[in-house]
């Protein structure tokens, strides 16, 4: 099938997309636009909460609620009244909200929230990845990895036990060994390194949001570089989606299949003839695929409940 554009007004800065199978509903934050969304495709229905700072990423949580890494931590969001409650505070010793907000992020198959952070200016790679976890009613941040620019591209292989993460400014998408069972990760090391901008040639985009299927491929969000590409377990490039806007920012696998791609992308500081364009930048897509998506994780977290 071909790609389909949503019928959806477009975002500043589409991010973090996850399908909520028990809602039938995509949800997606707009980070510069400071909301988080929701939509029904079968009945249309468009939802969106407004927050008060940068909604970088979210994920679902028990009892209708989903929890946002905002600029300066960690917060769930209430989708029936629009509640907003802190969970806990990046330790602002080491993430100063001045320079540093959450970006990317994602919850692991025992309900860890990771999330990593994005550094402005990028003098110093001092984007930092964080994991959230509730135990007995308390909420703790652990500082997991740095040496960063902006964080993107967190995912995990279907047998929990790699992890990715990428540095969208380097062009360099990296892999963790991943002990589900206890969070830990170890033997960080390059997996794929793009080309960087070249004047004159041709240029394919750096890494930015991905998403894993159930045989292992991650599918990855080229911003500058109008595709989306389907990489191997091995990273070698299976498909590459044209797009028709030129910042493509995260995908997910939805639906009730799970084979429905769908990708968010970003109008943000882009030229005026793409936000004018007959499909504008910072639209959404949707396209039908033929190997599934894992299902969502969600944050496990007692209160929610």
């Amino acid at each position: 099938m071909t790609l389909q554009r949503l019928p959806l007004p477009p975002s500043e800065l589409g991010e973090s997309p996850f399908w909520n199978p028990e809602e039938k509903s995509l949800y997606w934050c707009d980070i510069q636009g400071h909301a988080v969304n929701a939509w029904n495709p079968a009945t249309g229905e468009h939802r969106q909460w407004k927050t008060p700072s940068e909604p970088a990423c979210c994920a679902p949580a028990a009892g209708g609620k989903i929890v946002i890494g905002l600029r300066d931590g960690f917060y769930r969001l209430d989708t029936t009244d629009g509640e907003l409650s802190l969970l806990a505070l990046l330790p602002p010793d080491r993430h100063d909200t001045e320079r540093l907000r959450l970006n990317d992020g994602r919850c692991d198959a025992a309900g860890r929230f990771w999330a990593g952070s994005m550094v402005t200016p990028r003098t110093a790679p001092d984007a930092a990845l964080w994991c959230l976890t509730a135990k007995d009613g308390r909420y703790t941040v652990e500082h997991m990895a740095g040496d960063n620019f902006t964080a993107n591209g967190l995912a995990f292989s279907p047998d929990n036990r790699v992890m990715y993460w990428s540095n969208t400014p380097e062009h360099r998408i990296d892999r963790f060994d991943f002990d589900v069972a206890t969070g830990a990760i170890t033997n960080r090391r390059p997996w794929v390194q793009f080309d960087r901008k070249v004047d004159g040639q041709p240029y394919g985009g750096r890494p930015d949001g991905a998403a894993v299927d159930v045989e292992g491929n991650y599918w990855v969000a080229m911003y500058e570089g109008a595709c989306v590409l389907q990489l191997s377990p091995a990273g070698a490039i299976l498909q590459r989606i044209a797009m028709p806007v030129q910042c493509p920012t995260m995908v997910c696998l939805g639906g009730d299949d799970l084979r429905t791609l769908y990708i968010t992308s970003a109008r943000a500081g882009r030229p005026q003839q793409e936000l004018e364009a007959a499909v504008p930048a910072g639209s959404l897509f949707s396209l039908r695929v033929q190997v599934p998506g894992l299902a969502v994780n969600g944050f496990r977290d007692g209160h929610a409940e």
